[in-house]
């Protein structure tokens, strides 16, 4: 249901919450030198990492479980209504090239459709129905995750889409810069980073959105961690879809092997330029064939599959 609420109901709820909250410290901000200004942002910014390291086990509990539905086939989706609607669909948009998954694994939808990427989509974040409806266009399984995104932790689409997905089985997760936010407890783990109020009086693209990318690197990056997609601190799984990232491949495959350059080329060639394959192919000294049947044995774990071969 599209929300109805009174404006003055409106604004006495945005006046509650912390990320709305005014700082008559900051009012004559604009007659500062900018480098006054710069360095009063600058040390805003720098209290983001605590607020997050302050839900560090809630956020850890979140992602063992997401990887846990992944690694059975699950999808990973992201909703949220402007700013924290395009994060969801910036950290779903860098997984294929850096993990090389499939687009339909890591998903972002945002109130509005993919128009309210770049402009603003009037009302869309009020629709409960909408969130519902985008969602169903995915037909959501319980192996699948959804994470609402919203930093007052009251946006009706991103609590819609939590709720429709709890109600389908889906793993459920909501993520607010409030506490004791509507959308934390509609969610099976509620994750609540308390960064305080923004230098710009509720511009929650500032505090609220560096905190959102936080924890969403975090739970797409230590999830794909989980899946094997890398091989210690080395992105194994990259797509090479550029020469940078041809360059990129070629460099992991000498940083995991400490072969030379020939070695490398021939082993790269050999698996097609799957970069977990070649490493697995010198490592291991097998052909190419046999380095993807171990992959897949172990399912695409490379640690498992040199394991595997003793």
């Amino acid at each position: 249901m599209t929300s109805t609420s009174h404006p003055r109901d409106l604004r006495t709820e945005l006046e509650s919450l912390t990320t709305e909250a005014f700082r008559p410290e900051l009012a004559d901000i604009d007659r500062l030198p900018t480098l006054d200004i710069a360095r009063l942002m600058n040390g805003e910014d720098a209290t983001v990492a605590g607020a997050v390291a302050a839900r560090l086990p809630q956020i850890a509990a979140a992602i063992d479980a997401v990887a846990e539905r992944m690694a059975r086939g699950g999808r990973l989706v992201y909703a949220g209504a402007g700013t924290a609607g395009r994060l969801g669909i910036l950290d779903a948009s860098e997984c294929p090239p850096t993990f090389n998954t499939d687009p339909s694994r890591v998903v972002g939808l945002i109130a509005g459709g993919p128009d309210a990427v770049v402009t603003s989509v009037e009302g869309a974040e009020d629709s409960r129905d909408l969130a519902r409806a985008d969602l169903d266009t995915l037909a959501p399984t319980p192996d699948d995750t959804v994470v609402g995104i919203s930093a007052s932790g009251r946006t009706p689409y991103a609590i819609g889409a939590v709720e429709h997905a709890r109600a389908r089985g889906c793993l459920t997760i909501g993520l607010a810069c409030n506490p004791g936010s509507p959308l934390a407890a509609a969610a099976d783990h509620g994750i609540e980073i308390v960064v305080g109020p923004e230098l710009l009086t509720g511009s929650t693209r500032l505090k609220s959105g560096t905190a959102q990318k936080l924890v969403l690197n975090m739970l797409s990056t230590i999830t794909m961690i989980r899946l094997g997609k890398t091989y210690g601190n080395l992105m194994v799984d990259v797509r090479a879809s550029n020469d940078k990232l041809r360059a990129r491949s070629h460099r992991i495959v000498a940083l995991a092997t400490g072969a030379g350059d020939k070695e490398i080329e021939e082993a790269l060639t050999a698996t097609d330029g799957e970069v977990k394959n070649a490493i697995l192919t010198i490592l291991a000294e097998v052909d190419g064939p046999t380095a993807a049947r171990l992959l897949e044995e172990s399912g695409g774990h490379l640690r498992a599959a040199l394991a595997s071969v003793g």
